[in-house]
């Protein structure tokens, strides 16, 4: 092999010292301007969810732009943020202070172990474990709780990123798609399963919280369970957890009341949350989630994990959303430089030509 062959062609060079640059200037931007993440997930979300209502409301209707996106920041505010806010907002305010709850958690887990150690003389949870418990407890409710005191900055900055996208919607897509590097089939098949991602988790899964957390709150208040509305919002927040979901909430509950001596409202509540709960979960995740995006259950739980260190109780919906974008990110990939055959798993129909002309975002 001569010496000519094995020097770097000037083209690569420039391509490596050019791509170098582009990685450090983002790491530096995003570095410096990091708190602004969550309020630009939250402004592309709402844009896919306003999408098709903002060109129908320009482009058919002859609505000014300012007006269009306006009109529909303020429907997104009375319709999703404003609800959502509220139920976090109750959250803080009943467990603001952290020492009475954490006070007030420890006395309801000891008297659940005692009851569970009295009765089935297993000791389920030790000392040592029961410690680990209240530890995680108060670690948990201290990260969500402080990555929620920032909401008010996170859906005003939000809510102005979203004005400009929407105000001139074909030249955010169009400089979208200009910069992406990938192939226009690629491009395609980010946008549809990006748009699918964000629908179920930033639509279906509040959907299906609220139905279940209002649900279980009407349990709550015919067998006097104590905080209703407090355990109206936790059962919320925990059902969007998949396999144990509300059971996190309401078996605690259930077993605390009968401790306490109410023996009928507890095994009236525990059969009234395992059916009538259970049937509406069963009855919303396989009639409007399945519809919208079937998530494998370990995207959402480690996702909801990681979101909620990173984004507080934004990570509910955020967190998902990323770890099934990562893996999509991968597939991706493998299609633009694996050197074999890929065959490209287009959403809904196998045809390329007419996944592009449904979704293109080059206008």
């Amino acid at each position: 092999m001569s010496f000519k062959e094995e020097q770097i062609s000037g083209v690569k060079i420039k391509q490596i010292a050019l791509l170098s640059i582009i990685i450090i200037f983002t790491i530096l931007i995003g570095y410096n301007l990091a708190m602004f993440i969550p309020a630009l997930l939250g402004a592309i979300m709402f844009y896919v969810i306003c999408r098709k209502y903002n060109f129908y409301l320009q482009e058919e209707r002859g609505w000014k732009p300012w007006l269009s996106a306006t009109v529909l920041i303020l429907a997104s505010l009375v319709v999703i943020t404003l609800p959502l806010y509220f139920i976090g907002d109750l959250l803080i305010e009943k467990m603001g202070n952290a020492q009475v709850y954490m006070q007030k958690f420890n006395v309801f887990l000891d008297k659940i172990h005692d009851f569970v150690f009295e009765k089935t003389k297993i000791d389920i949870l030790s000392k040592e474990n029961l410690n680990k418990v209240k530890g995680m407890a108060a670690k948990f409710s201290t990260v969500a709780l402080n990555g929620t005191f920032n909401t008010l900055t996170v859906i005003a900055s939000m809510y102005f990123i979203l004005y400009f996208m929407l105000e001139k919607p074909r030249l955010f897509e169009r400089i979208l798609a200009s910069s992406a590097p990938l192939k226009k089939a690629n491009v395609s098949l980010i946008g549809e399963k990006m748009r699918k991602l964000i629908m179920a988790n930033a639509i279906g899964l509040p959907v299906v919280a609220v139905g279940q957390g209002i649900v279980a709150m009407v349990g709550y208040f015919i067998f006097g369970a104590p905080s209703p509305i407090l355990l109206f919002a936790l059962t919320a927040i925990a059902s969007m957890i998949p396999i144990v979901g509300a059971a996190i909430v309401y078996a605690p509950i259930c077993i605390f009341m009968i401790a306490e001596g109410q023996t009928g409202a507890g095994l009236g509540l525990a059969a009234y949350c395992v059916i009538v709960v259970g049937v509406t979960d069963n009855l919303l995740r396989f009639t409007l989630l399945k519809k919208l995006e079937d998530i494998h259950p370990l995207n959402t739980v480690f996702g909801i994990i990681m979101g909620l260190n990173i984004f507080g109780f934004m990570g509910l919906i955020f967190g998902p959303i990323l770890v099934s974008f990562t893996l999509l990110m991968i597939q991706v990939y493998r299609n633009e430089f694996s050197t074999e055959e890929v065959e490209i798993i287009l959403p809904e129909k196998d045809r390329r030509e007419e996944l592009e002309n449904k979704i293109d975002l080059t206008i």
